[in-house]
């Protein structure tokens, strides 16, 4: 079995500091160990009606659902997520077992 995936897909409300928002989430997933991974980017190259207004995606990879879990209730994420949320315009979240298909070189 595979990892477990955590995806975010954001749009951001007109005028919030998103790089304050991204630190605060920098931040997060260096304090709590169930997280395995944490990459993010910003879209510069879809067109606007593909991207649906969605700007900004956030992964975060764990060993397993069970670590996933802890992570959901850790007092720290309950507290960011709030400052997470009032930022948001619209979001998408996918919470799954990751297929692998090819590895990483």
């Amino acid at each position: 079995m595979g990892d477990f995936k955590h995806l975010v897909v954001a749009k951001f409300k007109e005028g919030v500091a998103v790089e304050e928002i991204v630190k605060g989430m920098e931040k997060l997933v260096a304090e709590i160990d169930a997280v395995k991974s944490f990459e993010w980017g910003q879209d510069l190259e879809s067109q606007e009606m593909l991207r649906q207004g969605f700007t900004h995606a956030f992964l975060m990879t764990f060993n397993n659902q069970g670590d996933f879990t802890a992570f959901l209730s850790h007092p720290n994420h309950v507290e960011f997520s709030t400052t997470f949320s009032a930022a948001i315009e619209k979001i998408v979240l996918l919470d799954f077992p990751a297929v692998p298909v090819k590895a990483p070189k």
